[in-house]
């Protein structure tokens, strides 16, 4: 099959739960004290050898099966036989996020999946999650529907929150601690939350906002590799994902940084998540001075 070819969806999204899972059983049966990690960045973020080991084992069978497609990876980059040009209209492109919460995974914390997906052009069509440690899957299709264990998923409902919402926190490696947005906009949500989830593994809130587990996620300059996948299997399951204005959230791949911020909900409660960004802004100068000089 080569890049222009409209690949089988149903065939593709088969394909990469089955390596979604194999990557997932490697990393659940190599014991922790074997794991070693390195920083990668300057902003501290890590990587180990089960990052690059389940990229490796995930990008060589999309080789294999797709030599015709582009695959950008969370270590290696942009892959694949088309990796030179920018990918046309009816190209295909994978993106593979091997091990969402790696931070979490060298603390001992089993809170990490591997994600998956697939885009035609520029836009989303299909996306896997696994869970390792729960072994289970999650997984949609465009306009084809969301499916997680125990078959498709509904709509999750509409909850009252009479003490407050259950909200997740997500936000992009690049983002300083300082960031006076991103100050403003966490004091809000803390303020009105019942809860605010910082989970270091954004596809697990995308998988807990589907299962109805938690009201709604906020997202500032969000990674790019496995926002197309969350945002999807949301779509998918229901739930509106919009920009911090309230438009339809534009999730198409090669966005920057500043276009990937975002509130998801159901769509009932997608005003109250807009109307907290916007109370937010008008603090952002306070918010500013919130920040500290201690360090460890």
């Amino acid at each position: 099959m080569n890049g222009s070819d409209p690949p089988d969806l149903a065939a593709a999204r088969a394909f990469a739960v089955a390596a979604a899972q194999d990557a997932g059983a490697l990393l659940r049966d190599r014991p922790r004290e074997d794991v070693r990690a390195r920083v990668k960045t300057d902003d501290g973020d890590i990587v180990t050898d089960l990052d690059l080991a389940a990229e490796k084992l995930i990008t060589g069978r999309i080789q294999a099966e797709y030599p015709g497609h582009r695959i950008i990876a969370e270590e290696a980059g942009l892959l694949g036989a088309a990796a030179g040009d920018g990918g046309g209209p009816g190209d295909c492109t994978w993106l593979v996020d091997p091990l969402d919460g790696t931070n979490n995974l060298a603390i001992g914390l089993p809170v990490f999946v591997v994600g998956i997906a697939m885009c035609q052009g520029d836009v989303p069509v299909l996306c896997v999650v696994h869970d390792p440690v729960q072994q289970q899957t999650w997984s949609a299709v465009r306009d084809g529907g969301a499916w997680g264990p125990r078959g498709r998923l509904p709509q999750p409902p509409c909850r009252a929150a009479e003490h407050g919402p259950v909200l997740a926190w997500t936000q992009g490696h690049a983002v300083a601690r300082d960031d006076p947005a991103a100050q403003a906009l966490k004091l809000v949500l803390n303020s009105a939350a019942r809860r605010v989830l910082q989970l270091w593994a954004p596809l697990v809130s995308w998988v807990m906002l589907a299962r109805g587990d938690i009201d709604g996620i906020v997202g500032y300059r969000a990674e790019a590799v496995d926002l197309p996948a969350g945002a999807l299997i949301a779509a998918e399951a229901g739930l509106a994902v919009c920009d911090l204005a309230g438009r339809p959230f534009d999730a198409r791949i090669g966005r920057q940084a500043e276009d990937r911020s975002f509130v998801a909900a159901h769509p009932a409660n997608v005003g109250r998540l807009t109307a907290l960004v916007s109370a937010a802004a008008r603090i952002e100068p306070e918010a500013a001075k919130l920040r500290t000089a201690t360090h460890w």
